[in-house]
This record gives C-alpha cells, sequence and structure tokens, in this order.
C-alpha cells in the first residue's frame, strides 16, 4: 500500500479534520475528496450510486486513506435521513469540522413553460432544499468543532438565472442567498458559511447545456479541487459569508 500524499509545506490543510462531501462522486466531488484526503482530512463521502463510491473508496484506500462511505440519494432523502447521517458520523467519528456541497442535479436547458412540474420539483429541492436540510443536521456537529466550515458549490447566478435554465437556476439563486443569510444568522458562531462560484468545468452536469467539442473554456475540476480545501481550512476565514469566485480571483 502506497503512504498517503502529505500536504506540502505552506498549503492549507485539513489534517484532523472531518469532512462530509456530499456529492462525492460526481466531478468536482471527487476531485475534492482525492485533494481533502491529501491534505490530512478523514473524509465521509456521500453519494447515491454505490458502485462509483466503491470505486473512490478503493483509490482512496490504496493511497493509505480510510473513507467512510455513506450511499443516499439527495432526491428521496428526508430530514431525519439527514438525523440518522449527522448521528452516525457523531457516534463513529466523533466530530465534524466541515461539509462540502457539490452534489447537483441538472436535466437540461427548457421553457419553464414545458418544463415537468416534478422535474422542476426535484431540481429545487437536491440543489437547494437537500443541501439545507443536510446542514441543518449537521449544524449541533459543526458548532462543536470550534472551527467549521459549510461549502457550497455555486453556479454563478448571473449564468443560469437567464432563460430555460428553470429550477436549476432558481435554486443556485437561492443558494447565493443562502450563504448571505445563514451567516447573518450565525454571526460570530464558529461556522462560517461560503459560496464558491468555480470556473466552467468539464463534468457530466455541464455536457446537458454545452457541445462538448465546443466548450473550449471548460476547466478541469482537478484545478477547483484546492480552493475546496481552502476554504474547509483556517485559510477559509476570510470568506467567511460570501461568495468565491474564480473569474474575481483571476481578476484581481
Amino acid at each position: 500500500m502506497s503512504a498517503m500524499a502529505v500536504p506540502e509545506p505552506g498549503h492549507p490543510t485539513l489534517a484532523g479534520r472531518v469532512i462530509l462531501i456530499a456529492g462525492a462522486t460526481g466531478g468536482l466531488g471527487e476531485a475534492a475528496a482525492l485533494a481533502c484526503t491529501a491534505a490530512g482530512a478523514q473524509t465521509v463521502l456521500l453519494g447515491r450510486r454505490v458502485p462509483r463510491l466503491n470505486r473512490l473508496h478503493d483509490r482512496l484506500q490504496a493511497q493509505g486513506a480510510a473513507p467512510a462511505l455513506y450511499p443516499l440519494d439527495l432526491e428521496g432523502a428526508t430530514p431525519d435521513d439527514f438525523a440518522d447521517l449527522a448521528a452516525r458520523i457523531g457516534s463513529e467519528l466523533g466530530r465534524l469540522d466541515g461539509v462540502l456541497h457539490v452534489a447537483a442535479h441538472f436535466d437540461g436547458l427548457t421553457p419553464l413553460e414545458h418544463t415537468d412540474p416534478a422535474a422542476f420539483a426535484r431540481a429545487l429541492h437536491v440543489n437547494l432544499t437537500a443541501r439545507w436540510w443536510l446542514t441543518q443536521a449537521c449544524l449541533p456537529l459543526l458548532r462543536a468543532s470550534g472551527d467549521a466550515a459549510v461549502v457550497f458549490a455555486v453556479d454563478d447566478p448571473a449564468r443560469v438565472t437567464g432563460a430555460y435554465w428553470g429550477g436549476y437556476g432558481l435554486a443556485q439563486a437561492g443558494l447565493a442567498a443562502l450563504v448571505g443569510m445563514l451567516q447573518a444568522e450565525f454571526g460570530d458562531a464558529p461556522v462560517r458559511v461560503t459560496g464558491l462560484v468555480p470556473p466552467p468545468m468539464r463534468t457530466p452536469l455541464r455536457a446537458k447545456a454545452h457541445v462538448e467539442a465546443e466548450d473550449r473554456i471548460a476547466r478541469d475540476p482537478v484545478e477547483v479541487a484546492a480552493t475546496c480545501v481552502e476554504l474547509l481550512s483556517e485559510a477559509g476565514r476570510p470568506w467567511r459569508g460570501q461568495l468565491r469566485s474564480h473569474a474575481a480571483e483571476a481578476r484581481a
């Protein structure tokens, strides 16, 4: 078995921290799981596709890590399911220091007038409601951490709230509002909330809205994973209650 990667000096560290990654088998989720593990975190990998979770588990285990797996479909999960998840993390790992929300659902571009009501409700639930329910269930553990981070991946509302983005776009606007609302309520509590606005990435979700052969601006999710680590670590404190945009960072 190969030795687990050790964070490079001067890089953000997650050593001693337990990080829950919701959507761990997606493009950004898998990249973030690998990056968080390399930064020293004990990860809890949440996803709905068991074979993919198992493959990611084996990949991390080969690097010397021992990630915890939690198969769960956010679409059908109830608040009680999330409460059970939080209880298991508390009993088995003893703490929770961060939640990274990268699970997402998108059916494709469709006029609202022609959107199936069930598809509209599903987009709002998976992308917004379920994220909050999971966060709410984890708050007692996060508050006990002393320095905890909740990071929501937010698709740029300026881009996805135009025509045809439907429930997905509305959910992203809601997430952007949720970041500021939660932080205003938490105040100086030891739980900080941040929104990560990633650049266009080469993921299956983006492929539903863009022709891959013509999508020349999309970037590898691995490039964004380091920012996930930063925001989950102590280095992310300055971004409390804000949206962290890669585009804004590039212009700075």
